[in-house]
């Protein structure tokens, strides 16, 4: 899977990309991804996510993850199909400041709370949701399913 990442905080270090990088690779196999999927993963403060927050969801506030899927289809929109057309998933967006924050919170560490964000908005980029009580079971489960499997467990 290609994954872009930009970093407008310029605080989001090599070894942090490196570990998202192949939770989200592991996710992917685990999901059975085509090799050809991408995703971009933006990193940004608490403003920028604010921001976005506001404009997309209609909540003023900063939030800790917010993801933009691709593959969704609104009303009326032609599903695009062909092989020549990269499986592009759509974007994660994640608040550093936000991280942080629930990472000490959450007595745990920065790298395991973002590689939980970036593991939380890619599967909202699959579809997995938690608005109802059972989807979010269902998300939930997946997605502590996906981090003990490659080890990277709570505290």
């Amino acid at each position: 899977m290609q994954i872009d990442f930009h970093d407008e905080t310029n605080s989001v270090g090599e070894d942090q990309i490196d570990l998202i990088q192949r939770i989200l690779t592991f996710a992917a196999d685990k999901e059975e991804l085509t090799a050809e999927a991408e995703i971009s993963l933006n990193f940004v403060n608490n403003s920028e996510i604010q921001e976005l927050n506001r404009n997309y969801r209609q909540k003023d506030t900063p939030t800790d993850v917010i993801s933009f899927a691709m593959q969704e289809r609104g009303e009326g929109e032609m599903e695009i199909v062909g092989e020549e057309v990269p499986l592009i998933l759509g974007d994660i967006v994640i608040s550093v400041d936000k991280a942080i924050e629930q990472a000490k919170e959450y007595n745990h560490s920065l790298e395991r709370e973002l590689s939980f964000l970036a593991l939380h908005g890619f599967l909202h980029l699959l579809g997995y949701d938690h608005i109802e009580k059972a989807d979010e079971k269902k998300m939930f489960h997946r997605q502590e399913e996906i981090l003990h499997e490659f080890g990277l467990k709570r505290n």
